[in-house]
């Protein structure tokens, strides 16, 4: 089973550059950063694990940006997103962001998407929430458009794009529905979120991988009528506490990558958190 991590990047933790050296260094298969633009002060909607949001949301650097610096200084390490929030972005320079990323980094690049969950920052993008899990749809479909090997129009009913050179292309050729970099779609199991999957992924980010035994076959369930093939489909556990009970069982869930948690914090600190997690690479 591959180990990748995902952490909170700040101004005030370990540099991209260094944890990407060491993550390679030590064998862990890669790097997945969070985003948030900004986290408004006046907010009403609740931090979803409860209790006081964590200082680092407020601080976190852009996934980007810090991605660009892990590709830089690495060769093997794979790089992604977890989750990118698409409603918040413009997609036509979004699809360039990414594919130049994939394009500079070999195709290591994986977009993790998702909805998000603070209601403030999404407005301050005019995101109208209700509407956003449609508007991330249509915005996948004008990437896909931008990322095609001949130029394609794309016409929704949130954006357009006219048919349009648009370089470089991510590395990985389209399959079936899905093109651009691997993509994986991240949110609590229900059948919207099955058929985006289906739709326009090559899988499923569960935060904390609870409840997968039963969710699974659903999914597969979704994907199967979708057309899709049975053995393309892929699930990456994601913000992980590991335990080896914990990948045994996932390991017969059939699944193959696990992404675990490591705390936002100074250079010492996560380096000891890696030394922990270097038990469970090759289990």
């Amino acid at each position: 089973m591959q180990i990748a991590v995902t952490i909170f990047l700040t101004d005030e933790t370990v540099t991209p550059t260094v944890l990407a050296r060491e993550l390679e260094q030590r064998g862990f298969a890669g790097l997945y950063l969070p985003e948030h633009t900004h986290i408004p002060v006046e907010r009403t909607t609740p931090y979803p694990a409860g209790g006081e949001l964590p200082r680092e949301y407020g601080r976190t650097l852009d996934a980007f940006v810090a991605l660009g610096q892990a590709a830089a200084v690495t060769e093997r390490l794979g790089l992604g997103t977890g989750i990118t929030l698409v409603a918040q972005h413009d997609p036509i320079g979004l699809a360039k962001q990414i594919a130049t990323l994939d394009h500079l980094s070999g195709g290591r690049f994986t977009l993790g998407l998702g909805f998000g969950w603070n209601v403030e920052e999404a407005a301050d993008h005019g995101v109208d929430w209700r509407g956003r899990r449609d508007l991330v749809r249509d915005r996948m479909a004008l990437m896909r458009a931008l990322w095609s090997e001949e130029p394609v129009a794309h016409q929704g009913p949130f954006g357009s794009v006219r048919a349009s050179l648009a370089f470089p292309k991510p590395v990985q050729k389209p399959r079936g529905p899905v093109a651009g970099p691997r993509t994986l779609v991240g949110g609590a199991a229900g059948p919207k979120l099955f058929a985006h999957i289906a739709e326009y992924a090559d899988g499923w980010l569960p935060i904390g991988g609870r409840g997968l035994a039963e969710s699974l076959p659903v999914l597969r369930a979704a994907w199967a009528d979708a057309g899709r093939d049975p053995a393309a489909l892929q699930v990456v556990p994601y913000a992980v506490l590991p335990t080896p009970g914990k990948l045994a069982h996932y390991a017969d869930l059939g699944i193959e990558e696990v992404v675990v948690q490591l705390p936002a914090a100074g250079e010492a600190e996560v380096l000891r958190a890696l030394d922990g997690f270097t038990a469970f690479l090759g289990a």
